[in-house]
């Protein structure tokens, strides 16, 4: 792994200490509000995103891409990481808040608290690699099959 790698991999759990950190400033401060609201909204996702990164770079797009070149690809998967970032994060944040309010101990410091563990260890965790397609099957688009 080089140093870059290492730097990419722990920005998601870096930006969630960073917001727990934040909690130390007034209540009504807006550099608070923006760093809690920035991990939220993708510190969580980025790091599962990451954690998959290998298997989904297995299978780029297809479709309409190979009329419009390279580089219409990159952009749609980038663009495809980004929005999956976006929905994971919202989807563990949810996730956490419902277990606390069924558990009678929600709070917000207890949220992001239980996040930024969350994302530290999945920063942590080894790539998954993507598996080989099943012999006799051809794949047209991520996930489905003739």
């Amino acid at each position: 792994m080089t140093p870059q790698d290492l730097v990419v991999r722990m920005l998601p759990p870096f930006g969630g200490w960073l917001a727990l950190a934040a909690l130390a400033l007034p209540g009504g401060s807006p550099l608070r509000g923006a760093a809690v609201a920035v991990f939220l909204a993708a510190g969580p996702g980025a790091a599962l995103v990451g954690l998959c990164g290998p298997a989904l770079r297995a299978r780029p797009a297809q479709g309409p891409v190979e009329s419009h070149g390279a580089a219409f690809a990159r952009r749609s998967d980038l663009l495809e990481r980004i929005m999956l970032a976006v929905f994971l994060s919202v989807g563990a944040v949810m996730t956490v808040a419902t277990v606390l309010i069924a558990t009678h101990t929600f709070s917000a410091q207890r949220v992001l608290l239980v996040l930024t563990l969350l994302t530290t260890l999945a920063a942590f965790c080894p790539r998954l690699r993507s598996s080989p397609p099943a012999r006799g099957t051809s794949t047209t688009r991520k996930g489905s099959a003739l």
